[in-house]
């Protein structure tokens, strides 16, 4: 372990620049394929009005025998938005999930956070960063159960290449639950860069890999740490592997010799919890 590393354990990278990570959600919205900003089901819906997200129309089934949808529609109303009712045959056509539960809200599509922007919410909570990096997971599901854990679990951010991955579409969203409007994702060109520049500012790059010499529980998650996770079928790429400073591996006990990527984050990420709440208590 590198302890000259700039920053070092402990170390809080400087901040960025003009950045309110309380608003930042209101940043992101989670557009459909089409890239037409399709929000869709009820839970997700809400979060995005509870998050500010900037949100120009829903449509929705009538809701006039339907409580939460009388919810949705009012909170909508409150922040300005026009509700539009509609039949069903509209609603699938819009739909890109297939799963609206009789809701769909619009917006545009903006810009994602930024690396820096992650690392200013971690020093704006007193905490060492916690990060994921998925590398080129490509299954939308697998994707938003990801961001839905990192919420779940008090990470700080999601980081995922522009390209060759799921993108913040309505199934992320959805399979999200709404996670995905209060988590910072950047979206960067080169994952080996932004691994550097994670270095730089003195956090600790933890690639997860089948038989990795360094089993969970061995690893010092309460360093400033980001975690690597490979896409479903090859795992990490070579150059990002090169790039970790420790290739962690979770024990299997049974005939199975991996878990799912997002099953995988899960495990890694309430392992580091466990160890940085032991280290407060």
């Amino acid at each position: 372990m590198d302890e000259n590393r700039s920053g070092g354990r402990g170390t809080r990278p400087p901040p960025a620049k003009h950045f309110d990570p309380s608003g930042r959600r209101q940043d992101i919205v989670a557009a459909g394929e089409g890239g037409d900003g399709v929000i869709e089901g009820r839970n997700t819906v809400i979060e995005a009005l509870r998050a500010g997200i900037a949100i120009d129309k829903v449509f929705m089934l009538n809701t006039e025998s339907d409580a939460t949808l009388r919810y949705i529609a009012t909170t909508a109303r409150k922040a300005g938005v026009a509700v539009v009712q509609a039949d069903k045959r509209k609603l699938d056509a819009i739909s890109v999930t297939s799963a609206h539960q009789g809701v769909i809200a619009i917006a545009a599509c903006t810009a994602s956070a930024s690396v820096e922007e992650i690392l200013e919410i971690a020093k704006q909570k007193a905490e060492d960063p916690l990060i994921v990096i998925c590398d080129e997971i490509s299954d939308p599901h697998n994707l938003g159960a990801i961001i839905r854990t990192c919420e779940a679990s008090g990470a700080h951010g999601v980081i995922i290449p522009k390209r060759r991955s799921a993108g913040l579409t309505a199934t992320v969203a959805k399979a999200s639950s709404g996670a995905v409007f209060h988590t910072a994702v950047a979206r960067v060109s080169n994952i080996t860069a932004a691994i550097g520049s994670l270095k730089k500012s003195g956090v600790w790059i933890f690639g997860a890999v089948m038989g990795g010499d360094l089993p969970l529980w061995q690893a010092d998650f309460k360093l400033p740490s980001a975690l690597v996770i490979g896409s479903e079928g090859a795992g990490i790429s070579r150059l990002v592997r090169e790039s970790c400073d420790f290739n962690v591996s979770i024990p299997m006990f049974g005939r199975l010799s991996s878990l799912n990527a997002s099953v995988s984050t899960a495990v890694l990420l309430y392992e580091a919890v466990r160890q940085r709440s032991a280290e407060r208590a």
